[in-house]
């Protein structure tokens, strides 16, 4: 077959146009094309757990030390004391532990506090430095006690404060290398006629006498249960249960428990599953009669027994829920369904635990991305009037940093929400007389009324120029207690 060459003519300049169009049209399409390749990536990297790629079992990860690893120089832990001064009080009022005394997040026959601020309302009447940390303060009878980190003397220390002025009246310290990593010390002191028990950003766990700082006993998880330090320190707040203290090391022992009086280890928890301790507080529990300690576990969640026969026993567990990163605690319902949620894209799932014969049977009822449910990243959801509160974490899409009002039985049934306008940051927040008070990341306090069919705020005041105010409350006789990543606030607000 005959061929021919191709050819052009050019008639009035259209093969110069023709090659501007086509030029144009390959600019458009190498765009589209780059402008398409960017949105997956986005969506990727938006789904995508950043923490996968860490080596938590590597000693010495994430400015972990050798300590984490169960070698090096052993802790003396509470080897140093300081008093300061002395103080009486007249009042009576507690914040025993990480969510109160019911471990519900609200104050119980709290004083009447103002409905509403005006002027100096609602008053600083103290503060004072603290080490670098993300640790709440619990109170008790006109005493605060916090666990810091000073970074200058390289010390893990637990300070009791007048709460009417802020004196620091005492200090029981040991002597502890850390490496800042957003912060040190994120705990919070249990607390109870007796006495208080900590634990330090390194799972060093101390017990003091409350009214003089004389120390009784100190336990290293790392040292002894081979617990593996978690990413960015130690979460985990101490449970005082009776004359037990309930700790959770993960390692060779998910849980124990041991006597508050003389340090004695009374049961241990085996660890077959390799179960790790995470940022989360272990919650007590009655389901149909039976106490148990639910703790959300990097690995799983798990129910173990809290008394009888069987006390320090796994009653039940589920692996369908692990994640890398856990710091909400658990949220037990009577019925036998349990919320758990954390950040990082976890969301939530609503799980199921039903007796049967003597045994637990646990079913996922749902699983929830962040944009489809309430989830969140630091704060446990509160309970109220029937009804879930919890700011939104950042991956929520639209309502990222929202306090949301959800009906429990279905997590995706969004009451009200605080707005666009209200985004609170990764701050905390409690109930007491009825009122709600949620601390922004920048040192904003917001008062509103958590019940109802809409969001109602009260009050809302910029307390101080803060920076990652997530630390949980504490609120005793009208002083409620605040802090950034440096220093605490007491505000007076009755």
């Amino acid at each position: 077959m005959k061929q021919y060459p191709l050819s052009f003519t050019l008639v009035n300049g259209q093969d110069e146009n023709n090659k501007q169009k086509i030029l144009e049209k390959n600019i458009k399409y190498i765009l589209w094309s780059i402008g398409a390749v960017l949105l997956i990536l986005f969506f990727w990297w938006l789904m995508k757990d950043p923490t996968s790629q860490f080596a938590e079992s590597i000693p010495g990860a994430d400015n972990r030390g050798a300590d984490s690893a169960s070698v090096g120089p052993l802790v003396k832990i509470g080897e140093n004391f300081q008093v300061f001064g002395t103080s009486s009080s007249n009042l009576k009022g507690t914040w025993t532990r990480f969510r109160g005394a019911d471990y519900d997040n609200i104050v119980k026959n709290s004083v009447p506090l103002k409905n509403s601020w005006a002027g100096n309302d609602p008053e600083i009447k103290w503060s004072v430095e603290l080490g670098e940390g993300h640790a709440g303060p619990a109170i008790y009878e006109g005493k605060v006690y916090v666990m810091d980190y000073d970074e200058a003397k390289r010390e893990d220390a637990l300070r009791c404060f007048s709460i009417e002025d802020g004196k620091e009246l005492w200090r029981r310290s040991y002597n502890v290398s850390l490496k800042r990593n957003h912060g040190m010390s994120r705990t919070v002191p249990a607390v109870n006629a007796d006495y208080i028990l900590t634990i330090g950003p390194r799972c060093h766990v101390m017990c003091v006498k409350r009214e003089t700082g004389d120390l009784v006993w100190g336990l290293d998880m790392v040292q002894q249960y081979q617990t593996e330090v978690p990413l960015w320190f130690t979460g985990q707040c101490p449970m005082i249960d009776g004359n037990k203290a309930i700790l959770a090391p993960g390692g060779t022992s998910v849980m124990i428990a041991v006597d508050m009086a003389t340090g004695k280890v009374l049961w241990e928890t085996p660890n077959p599953g390799g179960i790790k301790m995470s940022h989360s507080s272990i919650m007590p529990w009655t389901l149909n009669g039976k106490k148990m300690y639910v703790y959300s576990a990097v690995g799983a969640v798990i129910g173990v027994s809290a008394e009888g026969a069987d006390e320090g026993k796994i009653l039940w567990q589920s692996t369908a829920w692990n994640h890398a990163v856990v710091a909400p605690a658990p949220v037990c319902f009577p019925d036998g369904k349990v919320f758990l949620t954390a950040g990082y894209g976890a969301g939530s799932m609503m799980i199921k635990v039903t007796p049967s014969g003597g045994e637990y049977k646990v079913e996922v009822l749902k699983q929830y991305l962040p944009k489809e449910g309430m989830a969140c990243e630091q704060q446990t959801p509160v309970i109220w009037d029937g009804k879930m509160l919890a700011i939104e974490p950042k991956d929520a899409g639209p309502l990222r940093n929202q306090l949301i009002c959800v009906d429990p039985s279905d997590v995706t049934k969004v009451i009200w929400t605080s707005g666009k306008d209200g985004r609170f940051g990764l701050g905390p927040y409690l109930i007491a007389d009825n009122k709600m008070f949620v601390l922004s990341d920048d040192g904003t306090l917001t008062m509103i009324k958590p019940e109802g069919k809409k969001y109602i705020q009260l009050a809302q005041k910029k307390l101080f120029d803060g920076q990652d105010a997530w630390a949980p409350m504490a609120l005793a006789d009208g002083f409620l207690l605040l802090r950034d990543a440096k220093k605490m606030y007491c505000v007076k607000v009755n």
